[in-house]
């Protein structure tokens, strides 16, 4: 199942580095992005100045905006959309997809509305298994990756065999990534950082320091164990890299959307102004922290911190007012 030539559909910041990844590897990779000027330039130039600026990308790594010339000939189809949009993107490439490729998915989210993970709506679209879609996870931001500093990540799929092929595809100097067969754990995990990382954030905004912060990112772990132990994850899953350590760099570092999101709703900015800032890239918590909070309810599992995030985004409630009903709450045992 050796994979020799990818495609990687969407040239933001995390589908470019992840084509980076791949061809660094030494595999061929061609990358569809939706703006034909984007497109030209990683061809022309092997630079995406938009989402990765000062960046260069290898000879091997070409692009265009048209996504039957991207498919064609793939052994690999990674998916590098953001959550809300896999579905409306992944129906217009359907019938485009090569027959034999592995799909592999880096959205990391609850779709609105249907409530599934990623592999789920991959699967809902294409007709493979949920199991076969091999899930990407870890604390990987793009920029540091981009820039060669050594990383690891955890590729998920019930079927080893491709996880294998995509970790011999993307195993390289700077990047080393693991397999696992918990897709439900490694999904969890992802979507569930970045609603916790928003509130890592609005407590930096609100002027907290690390107490709070190690204070938020662990209670965020156990509300995120708690779900993934309703849906039949591995518990041990949440102690690795697509669990504590995704959560860890995401609510950690200033090059998280989701914590400088956050950051700014602390300082008082508005939501728009906040979405402004972003300059076009996506805080997936915003939207995942409505997904999540009404998976959690449809499964009675206590979520408080992504309830709270919910009340701040989408009930217009100030950082300072569901921090401190957080506090308040009703005393209990650690791990009830």
């Amino acid at each position: 199942m050796a994979v020799q030539r990818v495609a990687v559909l969407g040239a933001g910041s995390w589908g470019t580095t992840f084509a980076k990844i791949l061809a660094d590897a030494g595999r061929e990779v061609t990358m569809w992005a939706r703006r034909s000027e984007v497109a030209e330039e990683i061809r022309v130039r092997h630079t995406n100045s938009a989402y990765l600026p000062g960046v260069r990308l290898p000879c091997r790594v070409t692009a265009t905006d048209d996504a039957a010339v991207a498919l064609a000939g793939a052994q690999a189809v990674v998916l590098a959309v953001p959550s809300q949009s896999l579905r409306e993107n992944l129906t217009a490439w359907r019938d485009l997809l090569p027959a034999d490729a592995i799909l592999v998915s880096l959205a990391k989210g609850v779709e609105l509305g249907t409530l599934k993970r990623m592999s789920e709506v991959v699967s809902d679209v294409t007709g493979v298994r949920p199991g076969d879609v091999v899930v990407v996870s870890g604390p990987n931001l793009a920029r540091e990756i981009a820039q060669e500093q050594p990383a690891a990540a955890v590729l998920a799929c019930a079927d080893h065999e491709k996880a294998v092929a995509i970790q011999e595809a993307s195993f390289n100097p700077y990047f080393r990534p693991y397999t696992n067969t918990d897709v439900v754990g490694c999904e969890l995990g992802g979507a569930c950082k970045n609603v916790i990382a928003l509130s890592c954030g609005m407590a930096a905004g609100l002027g907290f320091g690390a107490n709070t912060m190690a204070t938020l990112i662990t209670r965020g772990l156990a509300e995120t164990a708690r779900l993934g132990a309703a849906l039949g994850a591995d518990p041990l899953t949440f102690a690795g890299l697509a669990g504590v350590g995704d959560l860890v760099a995401t609510c950690s570092s200033p090059l998280s959307r989701n914590r400088t999101f956050g950051e700014r709703i602390g300082r008082g900015e508005s939501m728009e102004a906040a979405r402004a800032a972003q300059g076009g890239q996506v805080a997936e918590g915003v939207s995942s922290c409505r997904s999540i909070r009404e998976l959690a309810h449809r499964l009675g599992v206590d979520m408080p911190i992504t309830d709270a995030m919910f009340r701040v985004c989408h009930e217009g409630l100030h950082p300072g007012t569901v921090g401190a009903e957080l506090l308040g709450r009703k005393q209990k045992h650690e791990w009830s």
